[in-house]
């Protein structure tokens, strides 16, 4: 049964409202802004629609400009979820309620439903895969450019690292992907609409299970969808940047919702309940639609291994239980996983290529960066060249690493000293963080469900400040403008001056130092997180 800790908030007086209201109007307007600012410095078609509209051209041959204003409403967007997170603090008197962050995500969503992509190609590499798929030739050995020729319009929008290597994504994205084909052709930006669609499909997942997890792991689901739903880089990059991370998180997520619909809230030690009617069938469920997950993205597995060791606790807690999980769930991975490939016709060529994301690395990764230092020192010391071997190692290391880690935390897991649910997020964010090619988007992978686990306000601020950090890590091209910095130097100088001026507007509505209706003191909230996490750390 779902349950929270403590007194329920009450609602919102009349002026935490009207402030609500101004903070909404707040993150419409950036969403404007960067929906405006795509047209010209998003992640475009290269043969570009827009220039063929009046007015619209404007904004697409003004790159410059384009950048300042989509980058002020990057900055205009995240300062209005700080400023509702106000509102969605577990410490508070009064709270928003889950309805009210629900629209609040809609009414920011909506702006850039219909703009380009952005922050990244990704999606044009969606779209030429699914077009193989359609095809009926195999992703799997072919990239875009040996399948559709370089010509074509789909594969002229594809990076240029992507375009001839295969796709590392499951069958049943790129299935879903080739259906969405048959339906645009080659026409790219109603291609682009149609995957979007599917990333709204995740994150419709994502909203729907967020508050009924948050709920039975004592999480204020206001604060659960405010963090995981709201943030901006669910708003940048699943909904604008059309991620299939979307489809993979939303699908491992409601699986968890479903495994654990009719498992029993146990404490370790308690004698566990009989079978709940329907708990097998529910379990079962679960594992299928978490597997359906890694059939989009792999790294939804990992689910699995922590959803066994909540099953097995839900027994006796011991090592027979915990096989007796892992073979069932075991079964239920591979007849679906089978029957998933089999089904698409796909086969299974795509396992061989899931190490296709590490040919490209990212400097947001320290295993990036302390391979480019070794590299780099190598050098100095006149000890040659040698950083792209340094790299495969430490590249291997990460990963090594976070497998390491993640058997720990299983490990404690099942032992009682950590929620399995925690376990998961954080072991996603190991495997995430310790990748050769870590993007912003990809951290969401431990954001969403530790959002809906995690109640300590620790957690919470650290959540908090990596995600508005991320957020704007990188350009809404996706490009690093090389040889350009004085354009993102002027062009991020002109947005934080617009959202300055922004948040002198609405100061009078909205306190932006101080929240007069938090508690009296700081150390109650404080405390009650302290008291809620030690009540909850042997339970499920």
């Amino acid at each position: 049964m779902p349950w929270l800790i403590g007194p329920q908030p009450a609602p919102l007086s009349a002026a935490e409202l009207r402030a609500v209201t101004t903070i909404r109007r707040l993150g419409i307007v950036g969403a404007l802004f960067l929906a405006i600012g795509s047209i010209g410095a998003g992640a475009v078609p290269v043969l570009n629609p827009a220039h063929d509209i009046p007015v619209v051209r404007l904004f697409a041959r003004a790159t410059t400009v384009s950048l300042a204003i989509a980058l002020a409403g990057m900055v205009m967007m995240v300062a209005a979820w700080l400023l509702y997170g106000r509102y969605a603090r577990p410490g508070r008197e009064r709270m928003a309620t889950p309805a009210q962050t629900f629209r609040t995500v809609v009414m920011w969503v909506t702006p850039l439903l219909l703009a380009p992509p952005l922050f990244s190609r990704d999606v044009y590499s969606y779209l030429a895969q699914s077009e193989i798929v359609h095809r009926g030739m195999d992703p799997y050995t072919l990239g875009p450019a040996q399948a559709l020729g370089v010509a074509d319009p789909i594969t002229m929008g594809v990076s240029n690292v992507w375009r001839e290597t295969p796709a590392p994504y499951g069958p049943l994205f790129l299935q879903i992907g080739s259906w969405m084909a048959g339906i645009s052709g080659n026409h790219v930006a109603f291609g682009v609409l149609l995957q979007r669609g599917i990333a709204l499909a995740g994150v419709a997942l994502i909203v729907w299970s967020l508050p009924r997890l948050a709920q039975r792991f004592g999480v204020q689901p206001t604060t659960a969808l405010w963090l995981g739903a709201a943030n901006p880089l669910v708003i940048f990059h699943l909904v604008a940047g059309a991620h299939n991370e979307a489809l993979g998180i939303g699908l491992m997520m409601a699986g968890l919702e479903l495994g654990l619909r009719r498992l029993p809230i146990r404490v370790a030690g308690d004698t566990p309940p009989p079978l709940a009617k329907g708990e097998i069938t529910f379990i079962v469920l679960g594992a299928a639609v978490m597997t359906l997950a890694a059939a989009v993205k792999i790294n939804a597995a990992l689910a699995l291994g922590f959803f066994g060791v909540m099953i097995a606790r839900r027994w006796h807690g011991r090592v027979t239980d915990l096989v007796k999980a892992a073979v069932g769930l075991t079964v239920v991975f591979v007849v679906v996983l089978v029957a998933v490939c089999l089904a698409t016709g796909l086969g299974f060529g795509w396992i061989g290529a899931l190490g296709t994301p590490g040919r490209s690395r990212t400097l947001i990764s320290p295993v990036t960066l302390i391979g480019y230092l070794t590299g780099g020192m190598g050098i100095a010391l006149d000890l040659g060249v040698h950083t792209h071997a340094i790299m495969d190692v430490f590249s291997l290391l990460g990963m090594a690493a976070a497998a390491v880690i993640t058997v720990v935390l299983l490990l404690r897991s099942f032992r009682w000293k950590l929620r399995p649910i925690i376990g998961l997020g954080v072991g996603m964010g190991v495997f995430m963080g310790l990748h050769v090619a870590t993007h912003p988007w990809w951290m969401l992978w431990a954001v969403v469900p530790l959002a809906a686990s995690a109640g300590t306000s620790r957690f919470r601020v650290a959540a908090t400040i990596g995600s508005a950090v991320l957020a704007v890590a990188i350009t809404p091209t996706g490009s690093p403008f090389d040889g350009r910095g004085f354009v993102l130097s002027q062009a991020y100088l002109a947005a934080l001056l617009v959202a300055v001026v922004a948040l002198l507007v609405v100061r009078r509505t909205v306190p932006l130092w101080r929240d007069p209706a938090a508690r009296a003191t700081t150390g109650q909230g404080a405390s009650a997180d302290v008291t809620a996490e030690s009540r909850l750390a042997n339970r499920e």
